[in-house]
C-alpha cells in the first residue's frame, strides 16, 4: 500500500506550478514574431499550432516541476517542438503528409536553432518528440515527458469535437 502522505505531497504541495513563472520562462519564445505566426497555422481540429505548442509546454512545465526535473528547458523545448511553417495537409505538395511525422522534428529544430540559443535538453525534446516514429530514443526524462504530453494533447484536440 502506498504511503498516503507521499501521495498527498505529490498532489497537494506549497510549490504549485505558477502560470506567471511559466509565462516568464517562455516569454521570448511566445512573443517572437515567427512563433506568433503559428497562430495562423491549423494543427488539430481548428486549433492553431501555437495553441497546441502552448498546451504541450504548460503541461510539460507542470509535470517536470512536480518531478523536480529541468522544467525550464522542458517548457522551452516543448514550446518549440512543432516550430515549422508549412501546412502538412497541403495536397499540392507531393509526399508532404506522407513523410511529415518523420521530417518535421528536424525542420523544427533547424528553425528554432536559427532564432534561439538551445541547450541539449531543448534540442533533444524538439528532435525526438515524435518517438517512437523517430527511432532514436530520447536522451532525457524531460524529452519522454514532452513525447507523452504531445500525444495526449494531440489526441485531446482531435477527439474534443466528437462529443458535439
Amino acid at each position: 500500500m502506498e504511503n498516503t502522505k507521499e501521495i498527498h505531497d505529490l498532489i497537494v504541495t506549497d510549490n504549485i506550478p505558477s502560470i506567471l513563472e511559466f509565462k516568464e520562462i517562455i516569454r521570448d519564445i511566445a512573443t517572437n514574431p515567427n512563433v506568433v505566426a503559428l497562430k495562423e497555422r491549423v494543427q488539430h481540429n481548428n486549433k492553431s499550432r501555437y495553441y497546441h505548442c502552448l498546451c504541450v509546454s504548460y503541461y510539460t512545465y507542470c509535470i517536470c516541476k512536480k518531478l523536480k526535473l529541468d522544467y525550464i528547458s522542458a517548457a522551452r523545448g516543448a514550446m518549440l517542438h512543432d516550430f515549422y511553417y508549412y501546412d502538412w495537409r497541403d495536397k499540392n505538395v507531393e509526399n508532404q503528409k506522407k513523410f511529415h511525422a518523420f521530417r518535421h522534428p528536424r525542420i523544427a529544430l533547424n528553425n528554432a536553432s536559427d532564432l534561439f540559443e538551445l541547450n541539449n535538453i531543448e534540442k533533444d525534446i524538439i528532435l525526438k518528440h515524435m518517438w517512437p516514429l523517430t527511432i532514436k530514443l530520447p536522451s532525457y526524462k524531460e524529452s519522454y515527458i514532452v513525447t507523452l504530453v504531445d500525444k495526449y494533447c494531440a489526441t485531446y484536440e482531435l477527439f474534443k469535437n466528437f462529443k458535439k
